[in-house]
């Protein structure tokens, strides 16, 4: 199976810090499930893909709990500053 999500990001600026953010976390069990992030201009690309089911749910679910938490955390303070 497979899943693909795209995040758009008012900045690519803030898409890379969202990526930076998220793409630490490795997935327990990486010989049944795989994720990629990436970004390609303000758009935060992420693909799974799995042969069990409830591993990917419970990815995708994970996955986008901590993307609210880093959403959350880039509005509440401010857009960042250009690097």
């Amino acid at each position: 199976m497979r899943c693909a999500l795209t995040v758009p990001f008012p900045t690519s600026l803030e898409a890379e810090i969202a990526c930076g953010s998220l793409a630490p976390d490795a997935e327990p069990h990486q010989g049944l499930l795989g994720k990629e992030l990436k970004v390609s201009g303000c758009v935060l690309e992420v693909h799974w893909i799995s042969e069990d089911s409830r591993l990917l749910r419970i990815s995708i679910m994970n996955f986008l709990d901590q993307l609210s938490l880093v959403v959350n955390t880039i509005q509440r303070f401010g857009p960042p500053l250009s690097r």
